[in-house]
This record gives structure tokens, C-alpha cells and sequence, in this order.
């Protein structure tokens, strides 16, 4: 037996799982622990669906890993289920993730996936906008029915579009003469709605619900209740499943994390034929998850994010352990874009672009005060450097450099 068959073999007659699926993200539960008071509130707003009319408009936000999209999803296929046990087909729900590459880059490929969803079919490029809107009307319209339209995360969508695309489809319910149109906005961000146009705010945000973040004890009862599910008996060591809730319970209460923790950290036990999944193998799968949060970041962020983020390393693999501030991060940056034939952003849009690395916590900016010549801000890359590579053939691959 070779070394490959040898790792085969120990993979194949020793799995510490039960049941994997039950800890990942697309698993959906028959039941959602501490979040009932959320679940009744969607129902209420979306249960005059159910006598074919339109509900108004549902924004949900609340950080991740708390309960949106389960919440929300599990409420919209409890209505189906009873519309269709009335005999009815009078509803209709599409679900679309928007960040998702090849699916909400751009009006046409949103409304290119509505379309797919209900059942039709358009070219994936090639037609005006306003004949991809006439065939979603013409699709829908030929019968009374309530189209119910879910956008998670929805703020990926306008921060690669513009927010138009929502007005455009919360206004074609002026056109329609059967249908109705209703649309569930879910969003990470917590300031999502501060920078919409003020009549998509105001259609839009017919109704807002927040989801707080799960507590240490909460992720606890959740962990517990999927673990039993997720592992043979007595595979977990005392405090793995408290130590997980803890990672989390820092990080905003994030369930999802959670989660992936007590998964990532069964696999490498797995890896290194351990019968039990300790402590440090929680340890090692955070340092993990980190990382590949990181890439997965600077992967999905818009091409002008890449461009600053590229300016960023350039200058740090230059000056070393010199400082660097925004005027040089602009520079560099406009360079980059003349190179890659890219449209140049005010100094004042890549300000703003490096507030938003801060918070996710790509580099570390600290105002600095020069005197009559104003503040600046000094900038400090926070990649690893086991992951920078990576990031750079990601940058290299994404603007073609």
C-alpha cells in the first residue's frame, strides 16, 4: 500500500463525522434557535402574500452570521408550503445572492437570474436593459400573483451597480396590471442604507428589522444542537464547543463562524488521524478561516478597492518599514490606473476606500496631524506575510497586470 492509499484508507474508516453537512452554510435547519421573535415579525410583514397581496417592502440588516438569510428563508418557504397546500399558485419566491460573481455584477445579469429563476430564459448578454425588463414583465405579468424577490446581501449588488436597479424594479409595479412585486432587501452592513438615493431609501425601507448579534451563551446552544447532529459521540474534548462560541461571541456574534470553526477544526483533526477534536485544533482552524477570510476579501472587492490595495503593497515592498501615508497611497495609485487603463478616483474616494480597509482590518490607519499643512493619515498593511503572495497573484490575475 502506497502513501496515498494509506491516507485514503485512514480518511475512509475513520471519520470523526456523522454528519458534515449539518455545520455548513448551506445547511437549513427545521428549527432556528433565539431568533423566534425575528422569525414572527418577517411572518407578519410577508403573510398577506398568502391572499395574493403585495407586502410591503422588507430591509433586514444585522452583522453576519446572525440569523438573516436562515430567518428570512425559512419564513419564505413555510408560505409556499402553505400556498401550496391550498391547491393556489399565486406566489412566487426567488431568492439571489448578490455576491455572487456572474449573477449581480450588472443590472442585465440580475434581472438575466430573476428571469431563470421564474422559469424563463434570456442571452447572457447581448439585449437593451429595458428588453430584459419587458420579458420579466411579460413573464410575471400574465397572471394575478404576489412575485416575492429576496437580495441577500444587496449592498454587494449597488456597491457594483449604483442603487438604480432597485428603484427600476420597486417602480415596475406601476406597470404591471396582474402582478405585484415585493422586494426583501438582507445586508451585512449596518450603514447600508445612509448612502441610498432618498427615494430608495423611502421604497425600499417600507419596513427595517435588525437582527442583534448572538451572545457566548446562545452560540453555545446552537453549537451544541448541530454538534450532536455533526459528530460521532464523544469525539469533541471538554470546552471545544465553549472555546468556538467565545471566537465568535468576539467577532460580533457571528453563528456562521462559529460553525465553520467546529468544522474546520474536525477536517484537521481528520488530517492528522487524531480520534478527538481538542482544544488546539480550534485554535489552528481560527488561524485558518483568518486567512482565507482575507484572500476571499480582496478577491471580491471591485477593481478600484484592488487598485488602492495594490498601491498599498507596492509602496510596502519598496520603503519597507518607512511609513507610508495617503498622498503616497494616491500616487501610487493613480499610476496603477494609468498602466491598467482604469478611470482615476478622486483623492477624497480613496480616503474613504482606506476607511474601509481599516474596518476590515486589511491595513491599520492612524490620523497624523502636520501642522499648517493638515492631517494626513499613516497607513500600515495588516496582510500576514505567509498570505501575501497569494493576495498579489490575486491582485496580478484580477487587473490583469
Amino acid at each position: 500500500m502506497d502513501r496515498l492509499d494509506k491516507i485514503f484508507e485512514s480518511f475512509a474508516s475513520s471519520s470523526l463525522f456523522k454528519s458534515k453537512a449539518v455545520l455548513q452554510s448551506q445547511f437549513i435547519p427545521e428549527t432556528i434557535e433565539h431568533r423566534d421573535e425575528q422569525i414572527e415579525s418577517i411572518a407578519s410583514i410577508l403573510a398577506p402574500a398568502l391572499r395574493g397581496e403585495r407586502v410591503s417592502n422588507l430591509f433586514v440588516f444585522g452583522n453576519t452570521g446572525t440569523g438573516k438569510t436562515l430567518s428570512v428563508r425559512h419564513v419564505g418557504d413555510r408560505i409556499l408550503e402553505r400556498v401550496k397546500e391550498s391547491g393556489l399558485d399565486n406566489l412566487k419566491c426567488v431568492y439571489i445572492n448578490c455576491k455572487l460573481k456572474k449573477v449581480a455584477d450588472t443590472e442585465y445579469r440580475i434581472l438575466a437570474e430573476l428571469i431563470h429563476e421564474l422559469g424563463g430564459s434570456v442571452p447572457a448578454t447581448g439585449l437593451p436593459t429595458d428588453q430584459v425588463y419587458s420579458r420579466f414583465i411579460d413573464l410575471i405579468d400574465d397572471k394575478k400573483q404576489m412575485v416575492l424577490i429576496v437580495l441577500d446581501e444587496i449592498d454587494q449588488a449597488v456597491k457594483k451597480i449604483s442603487d438604480d436597479f432597485i428603484y427600476s424594479l420597486t417602480r415596475l409595479n406601476s406597470e404591471l396590471k396582474n402582478a405585484q412585486i415585493s422586494i426583501v432587501g438582507i445586508s451585512n452592513n449596518l450603514t447600508f442604507m445612509d448612502g441610498l438615493d432618498p427615494r430608495v431609501r423611502s421604497s425600499l425601507g417600507e419596513e427595517e428589522l435588525v437582527f442583534p448579534p448572538y451572545n457566548a451563551l446562545q452560540l453555545q446552544a446552537i453549537l451544541k444542537e448541530r454538534a450532536d447532529r455533526a459528530f460521532k459521540e464523544g469525539v469533541l474534548d471538554e470546552g471545544v464547543i465553549a472555546k468556538c462560541a467565545a471566537f465568535a461571541a468576539r467577532e460580533h456574534g457571528d453563528a456562521r463562524r462559529a460553525l465553520d470553526l467546529l468544522r474546520v477544526a474536525g477536517e484537521l483533526a481528520e488530517r492528522e488521524s487524531s480520534k478527538r477534536i481538542g482544544l488546539q485544533h480550534i485554535d489552528l482552524a481560527n488561524q485558518k478561516i483568518e486567512r482565507d477570510k482575507m484572500l476571499d476579501i480582496i478577491e471580491s472587492e471591485p477593481k478600484q478597492f484592488q487598485l488602492v490595495l495594490m498601491a498599498i503593497m507596492n509602496l510596502n515592498d519598496r520603503i519597507k518599514y518607512e511609513s507610508i501615508y495617503t498622498g503616497d497611497v494616491y500616487n501610487m495609485y493613480h499610476e496603477l490606473c494609468e498602466k491598467t487603463k482604469n478611470d482615476i478616483l478622486t483623492q477624497r474616494r480613496v480616503s474613504d476606500i482606506l476607511v474601509q480597509f481599516d474596518m476590515l482590518g486589511i491595513v491599520n490607519t492612524t490620523v497624523i496631524s502636520k501642522g499648517r499643512q493638515g492631517r494626513t493619515r499613516e497607513i500600515k498593511l495588516m496582510i500576514a506575510p505567509n498570505i501575501k503572495e497569494e493576495a498579489r497573484e490575486i491582485l496580478n490575475k484580477s487587473l490583469d497586470m
